[in-house]
């Protein structure tokens, strides 16, 4: 029998529809400052079946080069916007963390979008959570151990859900099995916005709580 592993939380329907429609209207204005593009795995070149932008005074790129954080959008070069004071609020509530997120990541899925099992291992900081909010359609979302080969488990994620990476559990393997198109009406031509909210750099190595 699987055990979700230690650390991980899964908060089902925790912003309401009149949270989220509020949320996705300040995502779809940082979309506008930053527009989705399709980034690439670094060895092969081939394009992710998602495509993604971010917020935050730090950016999570995938390229040619590899995967990294900076400080530009890779297509514009022009700063991320600023994360919402919504998904700062809402990581001070759910986290307890005083430093606040440097980088929000949104992903955006298609109907036949998805993201094989990897871990969120690009930051500096690994003692601060993962959060993720979903908006959108559902999704079968898969965890595991924190070792590639553990058992996993595979469940449903709708829109208001959050998942909570922390402690044993920062480093546990996950992905997006499928998406469940016309699941939901938060997004008027369907598909499934992911934020993923993190500490990049240690509080005390940058010297400021941002």
């Amino acid at each position: 029998m699987f055990v979700m592993p230690k650390g991980v939380r899964h908060i089902p329907g925790h912003l309401d529809r009149a949270e989220q429609e509020t949320l996705l209207a300040e995502i779809r204005e940082v979309v506008r400052q930053a527009p989705l593009y399709r980034p690439e795995m670094p060895r092969t070149g081939k394009p992710f079946s998602v495509r993604m932008t971010n917020c935050g005074e730090l950016g999570w790129v995938a390229d040619r080069q590899g995967y990294r954080y900076q400080e530009q959008h890779p297509v514009s070069g022009t700063p991320w916007p600023p994360i919402p004071d919504r998904l700062l609020r809402l990581w001070a509530e759910l986290t307890g963390e005083t430093a606040p997120p440097q980088a929000c990541l949104i992903n955006f899925y298609a109907p036949d979008a998805r993201m094989g099992l990897h871990q969120d291992r690009d930051e500096q900081d690994l003692g601060a959570p993962v959060l993720s909010v979903s908006l959108g359609d559902a999704c079968l979302f898969r965890i595991g151990g924190t070792e590639r080969g553990q058992p996993t488990k595979s469940f449903r994620l709708e829109s208001g859900d959050i998942v909570i990476l922390g402690g044993e559990g920062r480093l546990a393997f996950h992905g997006v099995d499928r998406i469940y198109p016309t699941t939901s009406t938060l997004l008027k031509d369907g598909g499934r916005i992911n934020l993923t909210l993190r500490r990049v750099t240690s509080p005390a190595l940058s010297g400021k709580a941002s």
